[in-house]
């Protein structure tokens, strides 16, 4: 353009220099698009394969945690931290590292040929206004990287209301509770807009501030470069190629703000995500064992366990011994301790030591794979996942063709009710299995637990939706299924445990009764009176 401008200016320019300067002026631009497009696929794909990378290791670090972890962090904030913190993180190591190098080169190739070829002068003080640029950016990027936090931290709120309303949508609407949840909603929603806000703010002011000062460089040149034209120092053509090499700082000044933003808001994003990544889970793998199949052989010795965070003990002294092969109930009040027992013997956590021995083995030294694969449970909360029935049933992928899925399904008394399905075994259960009713649930459920044929099965109050009849057809299916298997029994009905081999009675955390059926109703106690109290209420119902 300097070349152009004096060749104009001295009258030699002729029709074909201008073909020339066109061609050269077009071929160049087309080449910087070429390349720019290549390299820039490269690193933005790059950035893809590292969010894809991120969210497997999040996604599998979270899988590995413990119980405890679970109960200290809302749903909704782990959902914030695998979509919008991945997504800053992906937006810093992708688009910012594409803007921070374009601006960085073209800044230092445009500086050296401002110096290079017009004027060392004119250069240093049209750049005297970047030190302070400089500055503002790293003290405003502080401040963004701060603020840029609690916006994470307000988004993961909203998240997680939205998230605990729709997953209790029916309780919700059964309360008529729209309203109040609306404006509930409407306080996170607004904290999230402040502190969006909050950020906007400084954001937009940083913004025309780096604008500003790079416009300073241009008046700056105008003048000094204007005198040095006048005195002949410069050409005129010189003083254009000097003012588009100005122009063309522009952008990397610019994008200098942009990028510094963008790397602190990945840069909050990720000490968000390292927060989960240093959590490490107190479950642990035996360093060495050689278990590889349970026979069933539990023993509990002087077992007592205390939630962490909690001073007073769920469960105190507890002893028993339960042989291979046998059936085994447990009844208790509400908050006696029964699902803590069955916690501790899935290690969802950790007792002390020697507190519990599975096959005369200490059951911290049995590896976690081993334990759970030879453990079928069915917990109180029947979660079932957004899949076909047969799918639900094989969850454990035990790869049983549909004749076996069935048969398990007939042992759990849900086939019936599945056959009546519009697409039986293929038909879709909605979100946490809702479309099924709390019978059909349980019923799966149990299924689910029979069909990877575990040594020990774990029945967590599992049958309290169905009604007496279906219960006493799975009891009556399970003795068969299950000679030589251990199976432990948590009910508050005395009918699902009165054929076990040996019932334990719970209260506040300890054993204060243990026998058969036979023997525990001719006693005072919990259990003698629950009997009686179901006795009476099934007469009051044959009556009525």
């Amino acid at each position: 353009m300097g070349r152009f401008t004096d060749q104009i200016a001295t009258g030699q320019f002729t029709r074909g220099d201008l073909v020339f300067f066109i061609g050269a002026m077009v071929g160049l631009s087309v080449l910087v698009a070429f390349f720019r497009y290549q390299w820039r696929i490269n690193i933005m794909g790059t950035s893809r394969k590292m969010e894809y990378t991120l969210r497997n290791m999040l996604f599998g670090h979270l899988q590995s945690l413990d119980t405890e972890f679970f109960n200290r962090n809302k749903t909704g904030d782990l959902m914030a931290h695998a979509t919008n913190d991945i997504r800053a993180v992906r937006m810093a190591l992708g688009p910012g590292i594409v803007n921070s190098v374009d601006a960085l080169f073209m800044l230092s190739i445009i500086i050296f040929m401002m110096v290079r070829t017009i004027s060392a002068r004119l250069t240093l003080v049209a750049l005297l206004p970047f030190p302070f640029m400089l500055a503002i950016g790293i003290g405003f990027g502080r401040v963004i990287h701060r603020r840029f936090r609690r916006v994470q931290e307000a988004f993961s709120l909203l998240s997680d209301r939205v998230q605990e309303n729709f997953a209790g949508i029916r309780v919700l609407k059964g309360f008529a509770r729209e309203k109040k949840e609306s404006q509930r909603f409407q306080e996170v929603n607004s904290l999230n807009v402040d502190r969006n806000m909050e950020l906007v703010r400084v954001w937009g002011l940083f913004h025309p501030l780096i604008g500003f000062l790079s416009s300073l460089s241009f008046i700056i040149v105008l003048g000094y470069g204007g005198i040095l034209v006048l005195d002949g120092s410069i050409t005129v053509g010189d003083f254009i190629t000097f003012n588009s090499y100005l122009g063309m700082l522009t952008w990397p000044i610019m994008a200098i703000g942009w990028v510094m933003n963008m790397i602190q808001r990945g840069k909050a994003s990720m000490d968000r995500l390292n927060q989960i990544f240093n959590q490490r889970s107190s479950i642990l793998d035996p360093a060495h064992s050689t278990v590889e199949r349970l026979e069933g052989n539990i023993e509990f010795k002087d077992l007592t366990f205390t939630y962490p965070g909690s001073e007073k003990p769920v469960l105190q002294g507890i002893n028993a011994e339960i042989s291979s092969g046998q059936v085994v109930g447990i009844l208790g009040r509400t908050g006696s301790g029964k699902t803590t027992l069955l916690n501790l013997l899935l290690r969802l956590y950790d007792a002390k030591p020697g507190m519990i021995k599975l096959d005369g083995v200490n059951i911290n030294q049995i590896p976690l794979q081993v334990l759970r694969e030879n453990i079928g449970y069915v917990p109180q909360d029947n979660v079932l996942f957004s899949s076909t029935v047969a799918e639900n049933i094989d969850f454990a992928a035990t790869g049983k063709g549909r004749e076996e899925i069935e048969k398990f399904a007939k042992i759990a008394q849900v086939y019936d009710n599945i056959i009546e399905f519009p697409r039986q075994f293929e038909t879709m259960v909605g979100e946490r299995g809702v479309t099924l009713s709390g019978g059909q649930k349980q019923r799966i459920a149990i299924a689910r637990a029979l069909i990877k044929e575990p040594q020990i099965l774990i029945m967590d109050d599992s049958l309290s939706a169905v009604d007496t009849e279906t219960e006493e057809a799975i009891l009556q299916n399970l003795q068969e299924f299950f000679p030589g298997r251990t199976v432990i029994i948590v009910s508050h009905r005395i009918s699902t445990l009165q054929g076990a081999d040996q019932i334990l009675v719970l209260e506040d955390g300890q054993i204060t009764q243990r026998g058969r059926h036979e023997e525990l109703i001719q006693v005072e106690g919990l259990y003698k009176e629950m009997h009686e109290k179901q006795l009476l209420e099934k007469q009051i119902e044959s009556a009525g």
